[in-house]
């Protein structure tokens, strides 16, 4: 009886800390081996000339999530996990989502419903807390947190999901009393609305004028009003989908002075830029995401981040929109002002792939950097390390096997989401993983998805150390 029941041979080994080559013995979907010479495995892969690293955790993604009457996300459970795992990630963080005068347990039961046997890859949840009353603030939440539930999102913006700053304080007290992270969308509402009116009463409808709404100083300011918020409970938070310089200079500012504020960015800001938003006729509602992308200076100071630790995490912020379709970017079946150009685009599968060749292929970030930031510190910020995030003995088997030569054009049809487009069209990467390991079952091999809906589980999560207040004194 063999003692493995799968080894990777002959490959390098990548963690956020080291960089090494041997093997990996695998048994009962965990690592429990590495070393120079394993004995045979039941089943055997040489990875030659092949980088094995931790499969990606996206701490920020948005899959068959309740939307409202007549808008419909496209990709569910199991075709946004497939095409995570084609993209090289074993894990997915979406969000259970609470409607205002909704009990935030129900808005849990419901997404569990959601993604019962159809997930491909493992999962675990955020919340979404949009209604704070008294009983999700010493029930409800409390509750969630313990079960597994252990960060939430808070929304700055948005009418139907914003709170005010003393709801902000609510919330942020009881993530200091149970040990939860809390994550921030921050931008200005009222800022958004009164520019919002005055680009209508003028008319400018077009998608361009998405970023006009919505410019840097409402992030810079809402970005300052979180830091303060969490300095006045004195505890941790995320501020997500970080998108220039002006909220980047907070974050340093708050760091500074001794606040603990994580930082998260994303590949549009990156990729894409307010440009892109002005594409011929409609096409820029492809791109029309929240806080928008910028211009390319402010590309390069959110890579400058990247590279020396003013980010904490990199995800997808997956938002997954069809174009052509009435319950997609077109409500109704009609090209509509931009404020009602359904929000967010596609990159659940691209993430990884976009960030190893423009990242570490051209010399921007090191190899155990991108590791840190995709898969390593997703995993410690929401309470899955070490089984997820990391290649050691006692972790699952979660591995990607990559070609860091393979030269890939990025074409929608290629990819394996259930979105009619891609915003990197015609984009050339290179470096592709080639396979994906999910609890040590192959779910993508060279081209053939091969992984089954129900596959993935469900991850209650730890309470996160990276939540905790600092000791003081």
């Amino acid at each position: 009886m063999s003692e493995f029941d799968l080894v990777i041979r002959n490959g390098r080994i990548a963690t956020a800390a080291d960089i090494t080559d041997c093997d990996l013995g695998i048994r009962d979907g965990r690592i429990v081996a590495m070393g120079l010479n394993l004995a045979p495995g039941r089943e055997e892969l040489d990875a030659s000339g092949l980088l094995v690293l931790p499969g990606g955790v996206d701490g920020h993604c948005h899959l068959d999530q309740p939307m409202p009457d007549g808008l419909r996300m496209a990709d569910d459970f199991f075709t946004g996990t497939r095409s995570a795992a084609c993209g090289g990630t074993t894990t997915v963080m979406p969000f259970a989502a609470q409607e205002k005068g909704q009990s935030l347990k129900a808005a849990v039961a419901d997404y569990h419903r959601r993604a019962e046997g159809k997930a491909v890859i493992d999962y675990a949840f955020h919340l979404i807390v949009s209604d704070p009353t008294e009983t999700v603030l010493k029930e409800e939440l409390p509750e969630l947190i313990r079960q597994g539930c252990t960060s939430f999102k808070i929304y700055m913006t948005y009418d139907d999901l914003k709170l005010n700053d003393g709801q902000i304080l609510d919330v942020l007290a009881v993530a200091r009393a149970e040990g939860a992270m809390a994550m921030i969308h921050a931008e200005n509402a009222d800022c958004i609305s009164w520019l919002t009116r005055r680009l209508l009463d003028a008319g400018h409808r077009a998608p361009r004028f998405h970023a006009a709404a919505r410019p840097m100083l409402v992030e810079r300011e809402a970005t300052h009003r979180a830091i303060a918020l969490s300095e006045l409970v004195d505890v941790p938070i995320l501020i997500v989908h970080v998108s220039g310089a002006e909220a980047v200079e907070q974050i340093r500012w708050a760091r500074s002075h001794g606040i603990s504020i994580y930082a998260e960015t994303c590949p549009q800001y990156l990729f894409l830029t307010a440009e892109d938003l002005g594409l011929d006729g409609y096409e820029g509602a492809k791109c029309v995401c929240s806080p928008p992308p910028r211009d390319q200076a402010n590309q390069q100071v959110i890579w400058d981040g990247l590279e020396d630790g003013l980010f904490t995490i990199f995800s997808s912020d997956h938002a997954p929109f069809r174009y052509d379709d009435p319950q997609g970017k077109k409500p109704n079946g009609e090209e509509v002002a931009f404020p009602y150009i359904p929000n967010g685009i596609p990159g659940l599968e691209t993430r990884l792939p976009l960030l190893f060749s423009e990242g570490v292929n051209k010399g921007r970030i090191s190899l155990n950097r991108f590791v840190e930031l995709t898969a390593t510190n997703p995993a410690k910020l929401y309470g899955l390390y070490p089984r997820k995030g990391s290649i050691a003995v006692g972790a699952d088997a979660d591995i990607a096997l990559w070609d860091p030569n393979r030269q890939v054009t990025i074409r929608n049809e290629l990819l394996h989401h259930d979105v009619d487009y891609t915003p990197y069209e015609g984009r050339t990467v290179t470096g592709w993983p080639v396979l994906t390991l999910s609890r040590g079952q192959v779910v993508w091999r060279d081209g053939e998805v091969l992984g089954q809906a129900g596959q993935g589980c469900f991850l209650p999560c730890g309470k996160p150390e990276m939540a905790k207040p600092k000791v003081r004194g």
